[in-house]
């Protein structure tokens, strides 16, 4: 499959990803602020690795993937509704603290330029 095809089908994941977040019921999954951090599709469309990062931390984000993990089949089947693709592929989320990361390293920039 060509890259651009993947590269737009990877973006119409992520879109829909998030919006099936907003819509789950579990309170793993929605009582903790999570965010699509990067979406990685394979070239046969037959995985799908979804990273995935929380405000709380990475015990937080470890545990809303544990949650996601359980109702993947029903993240696969609405994605197959929303997306119209032939074969929908396997979802695997991994839980990563890049919002934290990200979120030390600029207070660390604020407390320099604050000095």
């Amino acid at each position: 499959m060509s890259g651009h095809k993947i590269e737009r089908t990877t973006e119409d994941i992520r879109r829909e990803l998030t919006a099936i977040f907003r819509e789950l019921k579990d309170p793993r999954v929605r009582d903790a602020f999570i965010s699509i951090i990067r979406v990685d599709l394979t070239n046969d469309l037959s995985y799908c690795t979804v990273y995935v990062s929380a405000m709380e931390g990475l015990e937080r984000c470890k545990l809303a993937c544990k949650g996601l993990d359980s109702a993947s089949g029903y993240i696969r089947r609405e994605l197959g509704m929303r997306l119209k693709l032939r074969h929908v592929p396997s979802l695997i989320f991994t839980a990563t603290d890049s919002i934290e990361y990200s979120a030390n390293i600029s207070r660390i920039i604020n407390d320099l330029n604050n000095k």
